[in-house]
C-alpha cells in the first residue's frame, strides 16, 4: 500500500510539472489587471478588498478589474446549491463566469456582504479561511437575508497575495452555521 501511494505521488508531481511546464509556456486567456498594492499586502487587506469589492448600493457598477486583480490567473469560485430533494449540486464559475452571473443581480439589486468571523488555518504560503458573512441589499439593512459561509484558499507568491478559489454554501434552517464558525 505504501509502495502505491508513494508510485502515485511520484506521478502527480511529474503530471504537476509537465502541466506547469504547459502553464507557463502559454500565457492566461485574460491578463490579470494590475492589483492595488494595499489590496494584497496582507491576508486581511485581501480578504476586505474582495468582500467591498462586491459590495455596494443598487444601482452602482461594481470594479470588477479591481475583482479580477485579487484572483490568481484559472482561479475558481464555487457555490453550493441544495434542491428541494436536498442534493447538492456545486456551480463552477472562472472569475468572469461570476461576474456575468451575478453582476446584474449584485447592481440591480443592491448587495452589502461582510465577514462577521474567521477561522484561519495555514501552512506556508498557502491558507485556508473559512470566513462567515452576512449579505444585506442595503447596507442599513437591520437583517441579512442570507448568512453562510465563504472558504477561501488563498496563495502568497512571496511579493503579494491571491485568491486561488472561493468556495461557499449559505445557511439554512436545517443546517445553522457551527458555533466554531461564530454561528
Amino acid at each position: 500500500m505504501l509502495r502505491s501511494l508513494a508510485a502515485c505521488g511520484l506521478l502527480w508531481m511529474a503530471a504537476a510539472a509537465s502541466s506547469s511546464a504547459i502553464a507557463q509556456a502559454s500565457p492566461p486567456a485574460t491578463p490579470v489587471p494590475a492589483a492595488r498594492a494595499s489590496d494584497v499586502s496582507s491576508l486581511d487587506a485581501i480578504m476586505a478588498a474582495v468582500y467591498d469589492v462586491i459590495s455596494g448600493p443598487k444601482g452602482r457598477k461594481r470594479d470588477w478589474n479591481r475583482l479580477r486583480s485579487l484572483f490568481v490567473p484559472g482561479a475558481r469560485l464555487i457555490a453550493v446549491h441544495t434542491g428541494k430533494d436536498g442534493v447538492n449540486t456545486a456551480r463552477v464559475m472562472s472569475v468572469e463566469d461570476y461576474i456575468q452571473a451575478a453582476g446584474p443581480f449584485l447592481e440591480g439589486e443592491g448587495f452589502f456582504e461582510r465577514e462577521t468571523h474567521r477561522v484561519i488555518d495555514r501552512y506556508g504560503d498557502i491558507v485556508q479561511v473559512f470566513s462567515t458573512y452576512e449579505s444585506r441589499h442595503a447596507a442599513s439593512d437591520e437583517k441579512p437575508f442570507q448568512r453562510g459561509i465563504n472558504s477561501f484558499q488563498l496563495m502568497y507568491d512571496g511579493h503579494r497575495w491571491w485568491v486561488v478559489t472561493i468556495y461557499w454554501q449559505g445557511e439554512r434552517p436545517d443546517r445553522p452555521i457551527p458555533r466554531r464558525y461564530g454561528g
